[in-house]
């Protein structure tokens, strides 16, 4: 018995490890038996592309109302993983490039190691020549006008939850207004509810479908504090070649707020990794200065 215990003991202990020590610059899927923690760190792991050195995409973004009218929006997003060099996990940034009357709207974000350290993220905006300072309190602000809210986008990590396995399915597919496609029909799926630790946060519960593949959550919905489903968030999520290695990415998105029948839908139209994004990119300086 104390050597199935001290097994017992070893394994758990192991698992810890794992759950709290995924390294950077590799790889990693869920797999049967891990927990909802482990499988969320995997899914924040990818969202943000640790598994690279730095990663750069455009972004088609269509801002669509209940009666169809639609707006168009480009934008460029770079993040450079810095590994935990002083301090830092990732710096990340996301820009507008179309139309002219946004052109260099952009968000910076640095992500630091410590989970209590708070991200520092600013904005900047050209028109008025000034950057602002965003505060934790603003993350479920609107990103750039659009469905989602800057924790959504770039600021949510996973020391912002608490979560739960409630169940395993294969997913019933997602149609995707856009293009009218049916997308990730039939993808093996863990189900997660995660709550927020924020007091009286702008949603009570979310529960993720996180894809077995991948490891990427390709399905969210958002609940209010009765209960009532008021919005969701789909994610493509496929395997790309980068060099000789093969990495998890996002191609397609669509969020609805269903309380306006608007919505938001960005098609990538370009993805690289690994291509020796330099840093001086992700500075505010950088950011007044940039064109875009």
């Amino acid at each position: 018995m104390k050597k199935l215990g001290l097994l017992w003991g070893m394994l758990f202990a192991g698992s810890l490890v794992f759950a709290a020590n995924l390294e950077y610059y590799k790889v990693y899927r869920p797999q049967e038996g891990m927990s909802a923690d482990e499988i969320m760190r995997i899914a924040y792991y990818n969202k943000y592309s640790l598994f690279a050195r730095d990663y750069m995409q455009i972004g088609e973004v269509l801002y669509v109302d209940r009666s169809g009218f639609t707006r168009k929006r480009i934008w460029k997003r770079m993040r450079m993983i810095k590994g935990g060099q002083e301090g830092i996990s990732y710096k990340d940034i996301v820009a507008f490039t179309y139309p002219t009357a946004l052109k260099g709207l952009a968000v910076l974000t640095w992500t630091y190691e410590d989970a209590k350290r708070e991200q520092d993220v600013w904005l900047w905006l050209p028109s008025l020549k000034k950057v602002r300072k965003i505060s934790a309190s603003q993350n479920d602000d609107a990103f750039l006008g659009s469905d989602m809210t800057v924790e959504e986008v770039s600021t949510r990590r996973f020391e912002d939850e608490s979560y739960k396995l409630v169940g395993e399915e294969n997913f019933k597919g997602y149609k995707f207004e856009a293009t009218g496609e049916t997308k990730l029909a039939g993808k093996a799926c863990f189900i997660i509810e995660c709550y927020p630790k924020r007091p009286h946060w702008y949603y009570a519960k979310r529960k993720v479908w996180i894809d077995k593949d991948t490891g990427g959550g390709i399905f969210e919905e958002y609940y209010d504090k009765n209960g009532k489903l008021f919005k969701t968030l789909f994610r493509e999520w496929v395997w790309t070649k980068a060099g000789d290695k093969k990495y998890p990415a996002q191609m397609s998105l669509e969020c609805k707020d269903l309380r306006t029948g608007h919505r938001t839908d960005i098609l990538m139209k370009d993805t690289k990794y690994d291509q020796g994004v330099s840093e001086y990119n992700f500075t505010v300086k950088a950011l007044m200065r940039s064109r875009w």
